[in-house]
């Protein structure tokens, strides 16, 4: 996922139920994956991409779209206003989220500073689930950010308790199957109401998931492409897609 200050590299259990059947193929990686061609196409973006050309990104196929707000609990993406409110008057679906670096503050501060900047959620049709970002430390060796499994898992049940507190979905998590098995401890603890949105580039599938998922629902599939910034797919139909916005 993009971050705002190095180069980047890179709820619903019925509505994750609706899309659990939908499997993904196809062969070799060009723009998009084969199979894939009927899903909705989105992407991700934060102060990288900086203003954002958003009627060119609907007319290259975007329709849904995250927004980094915020980073840690004092960090906030400058260009947040211009990204998440002109994809919304594009057409686009959009969400927004949450950098997580848990060494620094506890998870239900980083929650309401992500909610109070961007991070809230209304049941418009429009808006996605606050989305959760926890990866490999860009700023450390320390991978797992110094927190041994069981506190890492504390961390994020304490950034998800307060996100449901204040918005009334539980986030997106985001990220990939090795930091997740190696950073939880392999934790089947959010699988049953967390949707899940994987990283995995350079595969004609999204491959082996995390613990406890047995299915995603984003997919980001390489951090380069038509679209400004990393590019996603949803693991649905447009009908799935809006009621997934929408908290069915």
């Amino acid at each position: 996922m993009a971050r705002d200050h190095k180069p980047s590299r890179h709820r619903s259990r019925l509505v994750a139920a609706s899309v659990a059947a939908l499997a993904l193929g196809g062969t070799a990686l060009a723009e998009i994956p084969a199979m894939a061609a009927g899903k909705p196409k989105g992407h991700d973006v934060s102060s990288h991409q900086k203003n954002v050309n958003w009627q060119s990104s609907k007319a290259k196929g975007a329709r849904f779209v995250y927004v980094k707000a915020t980073e840690s609990h004092t960090y906030r993406n400058p260009y947040f206003d211009q990204q998440y409110n002109g994809s919304r008057n594009a057409g686009l679906i959009r969400g927004a989220y949450h950098f997580a670096l848990p060494n620094k503050s506890a998870g239900r501060t980083q929650a309401q500073h992500f909610v109070r900047n961007g991070g809230g959620w209304t049941s418009d049709g429009w808006t996605l689930p606050p989305a959760l970002d926890i990866e490999y430390n860009p700023y450390s060796k320390h991978k797992c950010y110094g927190l041994s499994k069981a506190k890492m898992v504390n961390w994020i049940q304490s950034f998800s308790n307060e996100v449901k507190r204040l918005t009334g979905r539980r986030p997106v998590i985001y990220t990939t199957t090795h930091w997740w098995n190696t950073c939880t401890g392999a934790s089947r603890a959010f699988a049953s109401n967390h949707a899940l949105w994987i990283a995995r580039y350079n595969s004609s599938s999204a491959g082996a998931l995390p613990a406890g998922w047995q299915f995603w629902t984003i997919w980001q599939y390489d951090n380069g492409g038509s679209l400004p910034g990393d590019q996603n797919l949803f693991n649905g139909s447009m009908t799935q897609l809006r009621k997934f916005a929408r908290g069915y």
